[in-house]
Parts: C-alpha cells; sequence; structure tokens
C-alpha cells in the first residue's frame, strides 16, 4: 500500500516529466496492472513523458515506446523494443537484448573492499 500510496502522490500534480526508480517492485499482480493503468492514463490524458528504470523486461515490453539499456552505469544502447530484438534475431526477446549488451562481461570476481576502494577512486577523480 505505501509503494502504491508513493506512486499516487508523485502523479497528482499530473507531472509533464514522471522519472519512475523500479516502481512495481514489492507489488502484487493486481497492484501492478493498477499503478501501469495509472502511469498510461497520464501519458494518454496529459501527455506526460515517463521515464521509468526495471530489470522487468516484460513490463518494458508493454509500456516503453523508446528503450536505453545501461551497462556498468553507460548507455550501451537505444531504440524501440522493435528494434533492438531485430537487431538479435528473429525470435528474440528483450531478455535477449538485456543478456546480449549488458551480459557480456559480467564477472564475479571482486569484495567488498575492491567495491570501497573503485568508489573512492571515482569520487576522487569525479
Amino acid at each position: 500500500m505505501l509503494r502504491r500510496l508513493e506512486i499516487a502522490q508523485s502523479t497528482l500534480h499530473r507531472p509533464a516529466l514522471l522519472i519512475m526508480d523500479e516502481p512495481t517492485v514489492g507489488l502484487d499482480p493486481v497492484a501492478r496492472t493498477a499503478v501501469w493503468d495509472h502511469v498510461r492514463s497520464l501519458r494518454d490524458r496529459f501527455g506526460t513523458t515517463i521515464l521509468v528504470t526495471t530489470h522487468v523486461m516484460e513490463e518494458v515490453e508493454a509500456l516503453c515506446d523508446r528503450v536505453g539499456i545501461l551497462h556498468r552505469g553507460r548507455l550501451e544502447k537505444v531504440g524501440t523494443p522493435a528494434e533492438l530484438k531485430a537487431e538479435i534475431g528473429p525470435d528474440a526477446s528483450l531478455d535477449d537484448v538485456f543478456a546480449k549488451i549488458a551480459g557480456a562481461g559480467v564477472d564475479g570476481g571482486g569484495n567488498y573492499g575492491d567495491v570501497r576502494q573503485e568508489r573512492r577512486s571515482a569520487s576522487d577523480h569525479g
């Protein structure tokens, strides 16, 4: 309920741009459908531009006109869902596209100290 309330509050003033970070995390299927119905309504009735971050490719496929795929903090690919899938193959899904672009180079190495050092270096060098 808290997540649904947060989403409702963010849309009350009919923003021109709505940025949503993983908006359906933790929601049950009924609540997820209600959220996306409301977001579609905002888009259709008021022309709201909606920027969504998600790992749920089914939602991306159903809701997004354009998709950007990030990998290691860089925007690697942008296009419509159909364009991105066509680049991979005739039966490709957006999961396949994501795996092809962001799945390469996934490593299991490192530890907390490595991450801390990398963050410190990034902070020091802007």
